[in-house]
């Protein structure tokens, strides 16, 4: 299935037209904290329920829903999972929050964070880097980690899917305290 697309200014078009949209943001909550469009509320990718989200909705039923990354890539893969639950209404933000920022439509910017892509470089290039270090001077088998690292750049390349990225986006220094933890620490 093909996924249909909307560039950032066709969708602030729709806004300044009066049109109510649902814009979701299915970047981690760190990245989404750092910057978003103002529009755009956060369903991260690893947790999207499209029946919850169509449940959730604030424009009427007969309107797309707006998916929004930081490039599209991961727009894609949400629109992709709204089609196989049967929602056909869904809309991708060519170029992501990237996109969007450049285009300088209205954002809010919160606390900085470390991109999801720059901590996968660094994961990856650590292992690589002790991979080989430890074989030239451990034993020559610790290579096959370095190996394998690269073995799993290439896939990710290949299938746009990166096993490492959504690993890290789990990390607890990639999510946000639930407001109830919040509360309960006071």
């Amino acid at each position: 299935m093909s996924v249909a697309t909307i560039s950032p200014r066709e969708l602030n078009a729709l806004r300044d037209k009066g049109q109510p949209l649902d814009l979701i943001d299915v970047r981690t909550p760190v990245e989404f904290r750092e910057v978003h469009a103002d529009l755009a509320r956060n369903v991260p990718l690893d947790t999207l329920d499209p029946a919850a989200v169509m449940g959730s909705r604030q424009a009427a039923a007969d309107q797309p829903v707006y998916v929004i990354c930081n490039t599209g890539s991961r727009g894609e893969k949400a629109c992709a999972k709204f089609q196989a639950a049967g929602i056909a209404g869904v809309v991708n933000v060519e170029g992501g929050t990237r996109a969007w920022t450049d285009s300088g439509l209205p954002l809010v910017r919160g606390k900085k964070a470390m991109s999801l892509e720059r901590q996968v470089r660094i994961a990856a290039g650590s292992l690589v880097l002790i991979g080989a270090v430890l074989g030239l001077t451990i034993h020559p088998v610790f290579v096959g980690l370095s190996a394998f690292v690269g073995a799993g750049l290439v896939f990710a390349g290949i299938t746009d899917t990166c096993g490492m990225g959504l690993l890290l986006a789990r990390m607890p220094w990639n999510q946000l305290p639930k407001p109830d933890a919040v509360c309960a620490s006071r």
